[in-house]
Parts: structure tokens; C-alpha cells; sequence
């Protein structure tokens, strides 16, 4: 094993642990009980995870808050109507008021026709692979008109979706929920890429891409798999570590 394979294996063991969730995304699916509101939370949490966590993490807290918890219900019944304005006002960044009704209520006709989230990637042409379930999921929005808060394709990195599916399919961990664990395959799983993972993934020399586009995201997870064979997103919570280390 190389001295990189060591390092990355030695900071996904000190940061995958229930410290990381106080300052990530991943805190809003564990304020919720049961997995259609877990699985409700951290979706509408990944769509919202861009730019400063100052100033997304509010944004998800309403929805949390208006819901009260009970954010499967709150989007089926359309409840979030009630609280999220019909205009085009700004809710976060790219995102107007309307932008976040039009993605709630295609989420809402999902849930309505599949039940959850987890029975929507349970499909036949889901199943295992994740980068089948991603599909799907880009598809069924894309084919709404939602593009904005959904990429509309998967030639980007599609960081937040893979992200979505880190938490949904990897168990045993302090951080992550595993709920699909049964339908989807880890070792399937991509890594989510966003430019500053890409900036510590290149000073590791981990890859040599300079564009986070679904290719650098695959050859990337393949570099992983030869550190973590069984679980190559252990290597998420490595390159978290690396950054914090590095000052970055």
C-alpha cells in the first residue's frame, strides 16, 4: 500500500464520525424520524447544499421548521404552498420562490405516484447501480422542466445528487443512513465532486482532470476503489480530511 492509500485511509477513519454531521448537510436527514422523512430531508437538504453553509443551511432549516419535521407529509399534502411564496423573489442564490414551489411540487407528483424516494430508485433499471438511480432522477425532473435545482443531464458531476446517494445507500456509518442499502450497491457509488475536491484531489495526484464533470467523478472513484475496494466513498470523508489538514 502507498503512502497515499495509507493517508487516506487514516483520515477516513478520524473524520467519519458523528462530528462530522455538526457542520454538514447530512445533520437535517437526522433531525427527522422515519425513512420517508429522512429520505424527504435529505433530498430537499442535497438540492439546497451550494455556496456558503451560512446561508444554505437556514434555508433548509424553514423547510424543516414549516414542516415540522414531517417533511414527507408537508410536500405530498403541498403544505409548503402555504409557506413558500408563488413570485419570483429570491429563497437562495439561483433559486427564486417559485424555482424551489415548481422542484417541491415534482417532487410531490414522485412521492404521490411512487410512495418514496426509495421506491422510486427501486425500479427494475435502478436497482444496484447507482449510477442507474442517479439517471433516473435527473431524468424524471429534467423531463418536468426542473433545471435549475436538478442537473439537467449527467454530463456534470451532478455533486449534490451523488452526495444525496452517499447518505441513502452506505451503512454502517455514524454519518450516512444506509436506507438503501438493499437496493443499491456501494461499491457502485460515485464521488461527489465539486471544484475544491478536485483541487485536494489533485494535489494527492489521486487524478489529473481539471474539470469536475461526471468522467473526473468516475476516474476518480476508481482511484478510490484501489484504497477502499469494498466502500470507495470512504474516500469522501478522506478528502474532507485532507482539507482541513491542508487549510483549504
Amino acid at each position: 500500500m502507498s503512502e497515499t492509500d495509507t493517508l487516506l485511509r487514516q483520515l477516513a477513519a478520524r473524520y467519519e464520525t458523528a462530528d462530522f454531521l455538526h457542520d454538514d448537510p447530512s445533520h437535517f436527514m437526522h433531525q427527522v424520524a422515519g425513512q420517508s422523512n429522512q429520505e424527504t430531508m435529505a433530498f430537499v437538504a442535497a438540492a439546497l447544499s451550494y455556496g456558503s453553509r451560512r446561508q444554505f443551511f437556514p434555508k433548509i432549516q424553514f423547510m424543516l421548521d414549516r414542516s415540522q419535521g414531517n417533511i414527507h407529509e408537508w410536500v405530498v399534502q403541498g403544505k409548503f404552498e402555504d409557506d413558500i411564496a408563488d413570485d419570483d423573489r429570491c429563497y437562495y442564490r439561483l433559486y427564486t420562490n417559485r424555482t424551489m414551489r415548481t422542484f417541491l411540487q415534482t417532487l410531490r407528483q414522485m412521492l404521490s405516484q411512487y410512495g418514496t424516494l426509495g421506491q422510486f430508485v427501486s425500479q427494475a433499471d435502478c436497482r444496484a447501480d447507482a449510477f442507474r438511480a442517479l439517471s433516473s432522477l435527473v431524468d424524471y425532473f429534467s423531463a418536468r422542466g426542473i433545471a435549475v435545482v436538478i442537473p439537467k443531464d449527467t454530463r456534470s458531476a451532478c455533486k449534490r445528487l451523488c452526495m444525496f446517494l452517499r447518505w441513502m445507500v452506505r451503512d454502517g456509518s455514524p454519518v450516512d443512513l444506509g436506507l438503501w442499502s438493499s437496493i443499491i450497491d456501494r461499491r457502485t457509488l460515485i464521488m461527489p465532486l465539486d471544484t475544491h475536491v478536485l483541487q485536494q484531489s489533485r494535489r494527492l495526484q489521486l487524478i489529473t482532470q481539471t474539470t469536475a464533470s461526471m468522467p473526473t467523478a468516475k476516474r476518480l472513484t476508481d482511484r478510490m476503489r484501489q484504497t477502499f475496494p469494498d466502500d470507495p466513498l470512504k474516500g469522501d470523508f478522506a478528502l474532507f480530511g485532507y482539507g482541513v489538514n491542508s487549510g483549504s
